[in-house]
């Protein structure tokens, strides 16, 4: 579903955009993420950024980065593109999902948001994961389709076409930061749920 509105306290929660991550099959969405980060933090929003450090345990989960031993060193920093700011909120987690075993929902509670739009890779997995559990802690959920990817483009295409429409509602990157913008225009036309 399209794009209908932004609450009045809207989180940009952007997911696994750190520099052990991100390389050329998913870079793409640096670009509109970081212009995403921007906007929220010129409208005064909260700008929750997400790194991984491990994994859950399991069979399915042997070798790789983070599975066996330590990470190399600054593989979980958030990349410089998204300039983080002071007033940014990270949230590290050790699972697929952003609010699993993290502070991420008590964060937000606290804030007073009622809506999320997401972000980040991979689409099939990490945003998959915090956009069904946003969706499950009841907040509105927002996925901004061009700030997302996944290595595998077959799994990319069935979140935003089988998952993501049960979620929550879909936009671009400039969509969203036109209704950011037409808040401050237009407040009272701005599309704002109250």
């Amino acid at each position: 579903m399209p794009l209908t509105t932004l609450d009045p306290v809207t989180a940009l929660v952007v997911i696994d955009l750190q520099k052990g991550i991100v390389s050329d099959p998913v870079a793409h969405v640096v670009p509109p993420a970081a212009s995403l980060a921007k906007s929220f933090r010129q409208h005064g929003l909260p700008v929750v950024l997400v790194n991984v450090t491990g994994r859950a345990p399991g069979r399915t989960d042997a070798g790789g980065p983070g599975r066996a031993g330590a990470l190399p060193t600054g593989w979980a920093d958030i990349i410089d593109e998204l300039e983080r700011q002071p007033g940014d909120h990270l949230i590290t987690k050790r699972r697929r999902s952003a609010f699993h075993d993290t502070g991420l929902d008590t964060l937000l509670r606290d804030l007073g948001v009622t809506q999320v739009v997401l972000a980040g890779v991979s689409t099939s997995s990490g945003v998959e994961s915090t956009a069904r559990s946003a969706h499950d802690h009841g907040y509105h959920v927002v996925l901004a389709t061009d700030a997302m990817a996944d290595p595998d483009p077959a799994s990319h295409r069935h979140s935003l076409e089988r998952v993501f429409p049960k979620l929550g509602e879909t936009a671009t990157s400039a969509e969203i930061t036109g209704f950011l913008d037409r808040r401050l225009d237009r407040p009272d036309q701005a599309g704002l749920r109250s």
